[in-house]
């Protein structure tokens, strides 16, 4: 029996991943605004009920789109709920997550990663992923939260990720976290 990883975030919780005042202190234009373009093709991996998934598939504009992944079907079902009929319905794409593999094959100019990557069990395999996933030169932007993730456990990780061949290239300021831009 596989024991269910009890550290991600329960659907349950949704309401509080996706409110105005979330929008306000953790705007995704303000924080992404650099560097998603017209264009691209963005991961938002763990995108829960998809407030930073939207944001984006208006940023890349109609010859973009987002892939919207996550673990859990519940979240998929509220971000398809909250888009569909809309314009932004075929910019975004959603995908379910396995249990240990984000398992795409398309390629991305950016990733985001943001309040999930301390939930991943196996960070190292996790991040070989991401890398395969970015096109080259691709950007990873991983958020985590500064009230949960210690500096010291943030910093492993970021460590994890430079081992493998990520190049860190900027911390932007996003309240309350531990923010690393890292480039393929």
């Amino acid at each position: 029996m596989i024991e269910k990883n009890t550290r991600v975030c329960p659907v349950e919780h949704a309401w509080g991943l996706d409110n105005l005042f979330r929008k306000w202190i953790h705007n995704p234009r303000k924080i992404l605004g650099e560097y998603v373009k017209d264009g691209m093709v963005v991961l938002d991996v763990g995108c829960g009920s998809g407030l930073f998934s939207v944001e984006i598939a208006k940023m890349v504009g109609d010859s973009g789109h987002v892939i919207a992944a996550d673990l859990q079907a519940g979240m998929l079902k509220r971000l398809k709920s909250k888009i569909q009929g809309k314009e932004l319905e075929e910019r975004i794409k959603l995908h379910k997550c396995e249990e240990c593999k984000i398992g795409l094959s398309e390629k991305v100019n950016l990733v985001l990663a943001f309040y999930m990557v301390h939930e991943v069990p196996d960070q190292e395999t996790f991040l070989e992923e991401i890398k395969s996933i970015l096109k080259p030169n691709g950007t990873f932007f991983i958020i985590e939260p500064g009230f949960h993730v210690s500096k010291q456990a943030f910093e492993e990780t970021i460590k994890k990720a430079v081992a493998i061949g990520f190049k860190p290239v900027k911390k932007p300021k996003v309240f309350l976290s531990r923010t690393m831009v890292l480039r393929k």
